[in-house]
């Protein structure tokens, strides 16, 4: 799959909680439960949720919620292989020290050799409707620090600004020579709701140095970015209960790299240095200048990442997967919901089959929801400026 491209900050009524009937939020039962126990479970189900509870998952239930959740979620291109996903129970695991221990596994294992796997590891959730439960406060598990400057402007990812004057507040010790590329630390809060700070051992990140199949000089821009995107501040709902805890990763599509973070002018803004290096003509926007260097860029990732033995998935084949899955579903009788400006991708998209195919996005149970709340201030709950997804 790739990273489901969580880039945009523009809302989406189908990816926030929605208001379902009981009937809907357990209906998945049916596909977990083939042989015919729903019945059963269902009165479980009901009785917890009645009183305020979780719903009492079992653990093969909560596999099928998690794979579903992947199914349904409408801002993922890579839903072909929802089938694939591991989901680890780590339900019983509620202090930040348990949690931190836990994702470093989820990281070993989703990277790999380079060979990426997609993995959900869901943690406690509140014992009651609205209660305190663990939360990683981090976007994803792999980010990149954005420091701001004396003079206004931000050295590093500015997407992480916010975060990483949270990660600074906490104590966070950054190299003595800051740059563009350091990997944050994590920030988990246990039930207690307090964050506390995980920095992260020099190497056990796998990251990609960015270097190009013809153009020699491009090592000397220095680029590069992690080999995993592990989404971590989505809440996972299944069955009438939201789990705050549940990261979540695929693989990379390359045009998220290529053409978002290291391209987009909020972000790391390549292009002009790229252009230049290629001897373009900067000086009007209808010299394609930075169409050229937005190819050359997606060229780099794609190469750097092979050549790593990485994986990782192209624009288009990632187009044709989703076709692929929408004709899968349509053959067993379930619509897909799907937001068309998250699902086409960012390069050449006009060349892509998604970008000709219709999509309607509507709410569905499980999924993953995007959290309303903002990044805390120092030692407690408040709310600081909101990151974006």
């Amino acid at each position: 799959m790739s990273g489901c491209p969580f880039h945009s900050s523009a809302p989406s009524t189908a990816t926030q909680a929605a208001v379902h009937s009981i009937e809907e939020e357990l209906a998945f039962l049916s596909e977990a439960h083939p042989a015919g126990s729903v019945p059963e479970r269902l009165s479980a189900f009901g009785s917890a949720l009645a009183a305020g509870r979780p719903a009492p998952l079992t653990k093969d239930e909560l596999t099928w919620a998690g794979r579903i959740a992947w199914r349904n979620h409408s801002r993922c291109i890579g839903r072909l292989y929802w089938k694939s996903l591991l989901v680890r129970d780590h339900r019983h695991l509620e202090t930040a020290d348990a949690l931190a221990e836990s994702l470093r596994e989820h990281l070993i294992l989703a990277q790999g050799e380079g060979m990426i796997r997609s993995i959900l590891t869901v943690f406690a959730p509140p014992e009651r409707v609205g209660g305190p439960a663990p939360r990683i406060w981090n976007h994803q598990l792999c980010a990149y620090a954005g420091y701001r400057q004396g003079d206004g402007l931000i050295l590093g990812d500015s997407k992480n600004a916010v975060l990483t004057e949270l990660a600074l507040g906490l104590g966070w010790q950054p190299p003595v020579k800051r740059s563009r590329f350091d990997l944050l630390p994590w920030i988990i809060s246990g039930r207690d709701g307090e964050p506390k700070l995980f920095p992260l051992p020099a190497g056990f990140v796998r990251e990609v140095p960015l270097r190009h199949p013809r153009l020699p000089w491009f090592e000397e821009l220095e680029l590069r970015w992690y080999a995993v995107p592990v989404i971590s501040d989505m809440i996972l709902h299944a069955a009438g209960t939201d789990f705050p805890a549940a990261p979540f990763n695929g693989w990379f599509m390359s045009t998220e790299i290529g053409a978002r973070d290291l391209a987009d002018e909020a972000r790391y803004h390549q292009l002009p240095v790229i252009a230049q290096k290629l001897g373009l003509d900067l000086s009007h926007p209808r010299t394609l200048w930075k169409d050229r260097a937005l190819i050359e860029l997606n060229a780099a990732v794609l190469h750097s990442f092979e050549c790593e033995g990485v994986k990782l998935v192209d624009h288009h084949t990632a187009s044709a997967e989703f076709v692929k899955f929408c004709e899968r579903e349509q053959r067993v009788g379930r619509a897909v919901s799907a937001r068309w400006d998250w699902i086409v991708p960012p390069l050449s998209p006009a060349t892509t089959e998604v970008f000709h195919t219709p999509m309607q996005e509507f709410a569905t149970t499980p999924n993953f929801l995007t959290r309303p709340e903002s990044v805390p201030a120092r030692g407690g709950s408040g709310r600081g400026a909101k990151l974006s997804f």
